[in-house]
């Protein structure tokens, strides 16, 4: 598993929101500021945080991004796993996003790499956004 900018930029933005006041919807810029995210990608990632039930928006002048959920009921896989996909090291072990590899050919090595994605999986999906805020 390797994060991307956009997972990354995800993160910040939802450890923000949450650090703010959650009566508040903050604008994309004030965000963009804070974590030193440029804002039009953020835009994009807003959108699709919105897409997945994490953020609310509101547009207009006081408007902006607040959390949809508790922060300490987003885990931190499943918001990379919204933008990176798997978080397996290969997906022949991957337990949502399964495709055959060339690693399959070696059991003892399929073993492996299944003990690393049960590790990082169980470390991301009982760590939330409110653990890190």
């Amino acid at each position: 598993m390797k994060l991307t900018s956009r997972s990354e930029y995800a993160l910040l933005a939802l450890v923000f929101l949450a650090r703010s006041d959650s009566a508040h919807h903050i604008s994309v810029e004030t965000i963009a500021r804070a974590q030193n995210i440029p804002p039009k990608f953020l835009e994009q990632i807003m959108l699709a945080l919105k897409h997945g039930k994490y953020v609310h928006s509101v547009k207009g002048q006081r408007g902006g991004y607040r959390l949809a959920k508790a922060p300490d009921k987003i885990s931190l896989a499943e918001v990379i796993r919204l933008f990176d996909g798997a978080l397996a090291p290969t997906e022949s072990v991957s337990k949502y996003f399964y495709e055959t590899t060339p690693i399959e050919k070696e059991k003892n090595l399929l073993r492996v790499f299944r003990q690393v994605r049960d590790q990082v999986a169980e470390i991301l999906e009982t760590t939330t956004i409110a653990d890190v805020v």
